[in-house]
């Protein structure tokens, strides 16, 4: 049943080679009704040969020659490259999927999966179960010529035909012994690899981190440990693996000895020809591949089944549901903002804001500031929709932001984060990758409001400068002014400014500061700030406070009227003075 459901799985990605499937099927299936005949020709020129008749041997032993040819010149290669194209399509097409929807997965998806085993699931499990396809097919065609054989067999001896049926029965309950322990090592070792490369990719990510933490030796200590216990559970497997192969080997050897014992029985008994004799000899190893082939299959079928759980886990979505966007598509907004009577949280019984409202204006600066872990951050998650609220609603323009479709809502909401992510591409791929069509000129432009562009091109690549992983090769400040300018070009009614000057010094925060009050003429701006010196001058600020709005007015009111944003604004002017 698993394995009906799992090529079920698979057909939906073969859909467009059905084509190439039935030419290949049909070439391997022609192959193995003409392999079927070798050792009864074998057999016969044996027998030709013991009985002095070499023109019938010469003939039976060119006919073998002959089918052998087109066997395996044409149609085992023929069959061999269209299995290939299938099965690279295929590998391209269940990762293409899998990647498709990954990116389609809601955030609390990547909050609770780690990154490894997602990269892992999108590389390694699609091959895994690719891989299977044609030795699936290779396997039923193998065993449909082994029933021709296997009627052959009974019609010269039903007790050589008795003789195979045990085998292939004693086969099976071995089978059912070892395949279930290897699937749950499977499953196990699936699982390490994901920590591993969780860990590869993130000691990558942070070597500078690394390095300047002097912490080296740990981190590849507790990589260290990850890799042990991946390859003790390998062994673990290896061992399975061995003793499964090994015992089915063994058995190989005896019913071969026996199968050849009895055909000498019946010879010698006159009860069988020699013909008979030899093809048994060429036969009893197409058996015996058969099992050897079952071993292999089910070696593979176990990783595979682990695999496209894993894979269906997300196409499917098992674990959790796509995000789910309208169908309202609207060129121009105006910007206004209101969330009404919204209740949040990260977590269900631990809610970050509660009944919240707040509305907020078009072509304003506007900020949000109060203490830290109060839900500034997530009101630009919500807005953004990388969360939901549990109750309530949010409205751009009166419209509810669920009714948007996904292109229009995020067309219409830029966001520069603290630390914002930059592609480990070149500076200029950076902003082709939001707008493919823009050029150079454009980019510089961008930049030069930004305050980058003297940098740039002060580097000896200048635009086409590798930022490296994470925007290594960058300072902080330089990150914050790349994505600023990426977002000016974006060109956003609504543009998010998370903590985004932290790292600028003065005088670019005076030059960005100047950007910003631009911006603000004929976008709705909206700042989250640590520093309260840096928004002064915003048309209006909310005070934040336990999931509440609890204030809000310019800087100088709240300065005067509310003690929590004196509080919040006086240890940072005592520590500018000193």
């Amino acid at each position: 049943m698993k394995l009906f459901k799992l090529l079920k799985e698979q057909w939906k990605y073969m859909k467009d080679d059905k084509g190439k499937i039935i030419y290949a099927i049909i070439l391997t299936l022609l192959a193995s009704l003409i392999g079927i005949t070798y050792g009864y020709l074998i057999g016969a020129a044996t027998e030709a040969i013991t009985e002095k008749d070499l023109r019938s041997a010469t003939m039976y032993l060119l006919i073998y020659i002959g089918t052998s040819i087109i066997c395996h010149l044409i149609l085992h290669r023929g069959s061999s490259k269209a299995f290939n194209k299938i099965r690279i399509n295929l590998t391209k097409k269940m990762g293409l999927a899998l990647y498709n929807k990954t990116l389609m997965l809601p955030s609390r998806a990547f909050e609770e999966k780690k990154s490894g085993e997602i990269i892992n699931r999108i590389i390694n499990d699609t091959s895994t179960v690719t891989d299977l396809l044609k030795q699936l097919i290779s396997m039923a065609i193998r065993i449909l010529s082994c029933i021709i054989i296997y009627i052959y067999i009974v019609i010269e001896s039903w007790l050589v035909a008795f003789e195979i049926l045990i085998f292939i029965l004693i086969t099976y309950v071995i089978s059912k012994i070892f395949l279930p322990k290897m699937k749950e090592e499977n499953k196990k070792i699936q699982e390490e690899k994901d920590n591993c490369i969780l860990d590869v990719n993130q000691g990558v990510l942070g070597i500078r981190e690394i390095k300047s933490l002097g912490n080296r030796n740990i981190i590849f200590s507790n990589f260290k440990k990850l890799v042990a216990k991946t390859f003790k559970d390998q062994n673990t497997l290896a061992d399975y693996e061995v003793n499964y192969n090994q015992t089915i080997y063994t058995l190989n050897s005896i019913f071969e000895a026996l199968v050849f014992l009895t055909c000498g029985f019946l010879i010698f008994y006159d009860k069988a020809s020699i013909t008979f004799f030899i093809a048994m000899t060429y036969y009893v190893y197409r058996f015996i591949y058969i099992t050897e082939l079952f071993s292999q299959i089910s070696t593979s079928y176990q990783k595979v089944v682990v695999s496209m759980e894993r894979i269906s886990e997300i196409l499917d979505n098992k674990l959790y549901n796509d995000e789910k966007f309208g169908d309202v598509d609207t060129k121009e907004i105006k910007g206004n903002i209101t969330f009404k009577d919204v209740d949040f949280g990260y977590e269900k019984d631990n809610l970050m804001l509660r009944d919240f409202n707040l509305e907020l204006e078009t072509n304003k600066k506007i900020a949000i500031v109060g203490k830290s872990g109060g839900g500034k951050t997530t009101l630009f998650n919500l807005l953004l929709r990388l969360f939901d609220p549990i109750q309530g609603d949010i409205f751009i323009d009166d419209i509810n932001i669920r009714d948007f479709n996904e292109e229009t809502l995020r067309s219409h909401i830029s966001i520069i984060r603290q630390d914002p992510f930059l592609f480990n591409k070149t500076i200029l791929e950076n902003f082709k990758i939001v707008n493919p069509d823009i050029t150079l000129d454009e980019v510089r432009d961008f930049c030069k409001k930004a305050c980058i562009d003297e940098y740039i091109v002060s580097l000896e690549k200048q635009y086409d400068t590798l930022i490296g992983e994470g925007g290594v090769n960058l300072s902080g400040g330089q990150k914050q002014r790349l994505a600023i300018a990426r977002t000016l070009m974006k060109n956003s009614k609504i543009i998010l400014f998370d903590e985004a000057t932290s790292a600028l010094d003065n005088e670019s925060q005076e030059y960005i500061k100047h950007t910003i009050d631009e911006l603000a003429k004929n976008h709705t701006v909206i700042i989250i700030a640590h520093r309260l010196s840096t928004i002064k001058d915003a048309d209006k600020i909310y005070l934040i406070d336990n999931g509440q709005v609890i204030a809000s007015g310019k800087h100088d009111y709240l300065l005067k009227n509310n003690k929590i944003y004196k509080k919040l604004y006086n240890p940072e002017q005592i520590e500018l003075n000193i």
